[in-house]
């Protein structure tokens, strides 16, 4: 049996390096975010802050990340990936450490607002180093494995800072997850391989005069609507679980964090399952994506209103489960059919439902439980898995049909472009 050419050796070198320095990118980004929801009950206490204002504290850093979705794909295309991602993990690390020096409410608001701003360049940056270093067939698995470092992230994050709250004070978790970021960034800049050939992008003029009609198509919003449901069950439970474990269960916070630890881990699990699924399936997203979030509008309310502590966790993981299956198949079809030119702005346009998700989600709760009660707080999420499952079944199902969908609606708004497409 010959062995491999050279070039196809060194594809799949550059394609390993690529996933190990996102994966460890993402699992910084995602414990940095998650850090906040850990401390909220310290900072709530230390401020005097209700739970709507906590809520608030959470949604300050997604309203700047929301912001900087499109931005940050746009400054992607024209600067070159690699140099945003480093942009992005230096910034991002700065802000994550001067929160933890913050003395009043208004100055961490700000502080997060700044923070996610500067989190919120890095998404379309980092789908655009992958895309650039790896073949459309394995893509996606790829990515799912990249992806859920978010899951691992939520697994580590509350079992590692849990145990430091207790020991040195709110304070030092950002500290500590502000160095990890600078030991990545420097990772990241010393190892990321270059593209691989063929994969460099044209000239930047092309990308600006696609800008508008890649943010003109709906197609592209409903993927976002969808990342948006996902986003609201995700992030409801990761920001409030915690709170809930020990207020209204009476949990010490190093053992809610094992507790939260659980239904993390499943869902890390999942997300790299819904990758390699979807990449079997060749997209058709909503034969997985329908299923799942049928599961998890099932288990969402038999977890709220769970009498035991054991019920609790078991729907909990049920439904985190679910909810991730569905995460990579969200992106499989607009990885596959976007041109190289617009990933940054087309998977922006993506992220951004998601992160309004993050950023409507903690605060909408957080009154529900001032108001009513967690329980009602909690069920509220089922909203989100039926926008993500109504919504699937409204949006193209392969990269052809997505592909052909893009085409129409440009032409539909400039019939003068269809003859130059022609020729």
């Amino acid at each position: 049996m010959s062995a491999p050419p050279p070039s196809a050796v060194r594809t799949r070198r550059t394609v390993r390096i690529t996933i190990v320095l996102l994966f460890a990118a993402w699992l910084v980004d995602y414990a940095d975010r998650l850090v906040i929801n850990l401390v909220l009950p310290s900072i709530g206490e230390e401020f005097d802050l209700g739970r709507g204002q906590q809520g608030l504290v959470v949604s300050a850093f997604f309203l700047a990340y929301a912001l900087c979705q499109i931005p940050g794909g746009l400054l992607a295309d024209r600067y070159g990936a690699q140099r945003v991602t480093c942009w992005a993990l230096l910034s991002w690390s700065v802000f994550t450490a001067l929160t933890g020096f913050a003395w009043s409410f208004v100055v961490l608001l700000v502080l997060r607002f700044a923070f996610g701003a500067a989190e919120g360049i890095f998404p379309p940056a980092s789908m655009k180093v992958l895309v650039e270093r790896t073949t459309p067939e394995e893509r996606m698995g790829a990515n799912g494995l990249i992806m859920s470092s978010n899951a691992l992230a939520a697994v580590i994050t509350p079992l590692a800072v849990a145990p430091l709250i207790a020991a040195f004070g709110w304070r030092s978790a950002f500290f500590s997850t502000a160095a990890l970021g600078v030991f990545v960034l420097v990772a990241v800049r010393m190892w990321l391989p270059a593209p691989l050939a063929g994969s460099a992008d044209r000239e930047t003029a092309a990308v600006r005069n696609g800008l508008r009609p890649m943010l003109r198509e709906g197609v592209l919003w409903r993927f976002a609507l969808m990342l948006f449901g996902y986003s609201t069950i995700m992030w409801g439970l990761t920001t409030w679980i915690p709170s809930y474990l020990n207020d209204e269960r009476g949990i010490p916070l190093a053992s809610a964090g094992a507790l939260v630890a659980i239904p993390a881990l499943a869902s890390a699990l999942a997300t790299v399952v819904g990758g390699r699924l979807v990449d079997r399936l060749g997209g058709h997203h909503r034969k997985i994506v329908v299923p799942a979030m049928t599961v998890a509008a099932i288990a969402l309310p038999l977890m709220s209103y769970s009498a035991s502590l054991t019920g609790f966790v078991v729907f909990a993981t049920v439904a985190a489960c679910a909810a991730s299956l569905a995460y990579m198949p969200i992106f499989a079809v607009p990885l596959r059919g976007l041109d190289s030119r617009h990933i940054g702005v087309g998977s922006a346009v993506i992220v951004l439902g998601g992160q309004i998700g993050g950023m409507v989600a903690p605060p909408v709760m957080g009154v529900l439980a001032d108001v009513f009660s967690f329980q009602v707080a909690f069920a509220f999420l089922v909203l989100g898995a039926v926008i993500v499952a109504v919504t699937s079944l409204v949006t193209p199902q392969d990269a052809d049909s997505f592909r052909a969908a893009l085409r129409a609606a440009h032409h539909h708004s400039d019939p003068s472009s269809l003859t130059t497409e022609q020729k």
